[in-house]
């Protein structure tokens, strides 16, 4: 992990530009505003930006690495990426006054490892199309599954505070970044066993799946029970499922315990499946996983405005997600009104031959006005965006214009 000269410069130089930023008055401002609007205070729209095209972005090299030690490389790639898009499409985003760093925690993983073909349509991207083999074929397999073993590094992270020190020392502050816990177990099984091969046992081998389930959530109690034991749950960050989680009342000791930390769940390819398969095969389930967590995300590309009555019951949730897939205005009307509608706009419209403004703003203002109409708080969070055909300005003015109608 040692840097070279170059690469120290490099790395200090990048900070420095950070806390200007991080350093402007209209932080506090905007991490305020997110408070207020966490707490259900107010009641403007919120913007986000995240999961983007990088590949798409990076003219003249402006995103180049020129770090090489892995560990640092994507702590440089972080603050270039922060930088881009503070400059170009910071919308709603809050900058903190620290420079995040991971935490060497290590898993043993599940026992299962994925066998993935990928299929790349443009080899400078990470979006591909992907098919599983079935790794999960009789109930015999499942013995295969194991409780994932969680560690700490603890000479590595040593390391990493003391290079962390020499680097921003009289920069900027930093500080180190635990678990914030992805609770999706369906999207773990079907990279195991492929989409169509889930939908095919739910209905001919359903008590299969619901060992398997018992497997996965005897899995995470027991990840819990560890990372609870060896404190690396972050409770202090701000930062959830793409969506700001900034409340006043956030526990101000670093315990590092569940109780005190967000986490997110989502059951992606139930967006096929009935209600009822989502109440038996999901929500059973996580009523046994919230619990242990101060709030919870829920959702992501999963249609839920036709099964908000059971998943809003799910212990601790504090946003949903409504994607492109839910009907919107039903989802508004149904939303119970201490949850946050957290919408992601289709990145459909930044893909188009042209990019059409007058029907991203006819967008926007749709679920504006549903939200309105129902006194729901919203959120609106562009993600998963595959493409912007390699023009940049297409999401630099979707920040602009999302901005504009959310503050009409």
């Amino acid at each position: 992990m040692k840097l070279t000269k170059r690469e120290a410069a490099r790395l200090r130089e990048l900070a420095q530009r950070y806390a200007a930023v991080a350093s402007l008055p209209e932080q506090s401002a905007r991490r305020a505003g997110w408070e207020r609007f966490n707490m259900l205070q107010d009641d403007r729209p919120r913007v986000l930006i995240d999961q983007i095209p990088w590949n798409e972005l990076n003219v003249d090299g402006c995103l180049d690495c020129q770090v090489t030690d892995p560990y640092w490389q994507r702590v440089e790639t972080w603050l270039l990426q922060e930088m881009y898009k503070w400059e170009h499409m910071r919308a709603d985003m809050v900058v903190d006054p620290y420079i995040k760093l991971r935490r060497p925690i290590h898993s043993s993983g599940w026992g299962l490892d994925a066998k993935v073909t990928r299929l790349l349509m443009d080899k400078t991207s990470d979006v591909a199309s992907q098919s599983m083999e079935n790794l999960i074929r009789e109930p015999e397999d499942l013995e295969k599954i194991h409780t994932p073993v969680l560690t700490l590094d603890e000479a590595q992270e040593a390391e990493i505070a003391e290079t962390a020190d020499q680097l921003f020392q009289g920069i900027v502050g930093w500080r180190f970044t635990g678990l914030v816990m992805h609770l999706g177990a369906w999207d773990t099984i079907a990279y195991w066993m492929g989409v169509e091969n889930c939908y095919i046992e739910l209905m001919d081998r359903p008590e299969m799946m619901h060992a398997l389930m018992e497997k996965m959530t005897q899995g995470y109690l027991g990840q819990i029970e560890q990372a609870n034991r060896l404190r690396l749950f972050d409770t202090q960050e701000h930062y959830c499922h793409c969506s700001h989680t900034y409340r006043p009342d956030d526990p101000t000791a670093a315990r590092g315990a569940s109780q005190d930390a967000w986490a997110f769940g989502l059951a992606q390819l139930f967006t096929a499946v009935s209600p009822q398969i989502t109440a038996d095969f999901e929500c059973a389930y996580m009523k046994r996983i919230f619990p242990h967590f101060r709030h919870i995300y829920y959702g992501c590309c999963d249609r839920l405005d036709d099964r908000l009555d059971i998943v809003s019951q799910l212990p601790h949730v504090r946003k949903i997600s409504c994607s492109p897939w839910s009907h919107r205005e039903a989802f508004a009307e149904k939303l119970p009104r201490h949850i946050i509608m957290s919408n992601k706009p289709s990145p459909a419209l930044l893909a188009t031959a042209s990019f059409e403004e007058d029907a991203v703003r006819a967008d926007l203002r749709r679920t504006i006005d549903a939200a309105r109409k129902n006194g729901v708080r919203l959120e609106m969070i562009l993600k998963d965006i595959s493409t912007v055909r390699y023009e940049p300005r297409r999401l630099w003015r979707y920040s602009e214009i999302a901005l504009e109608e959310c503050q009409r």
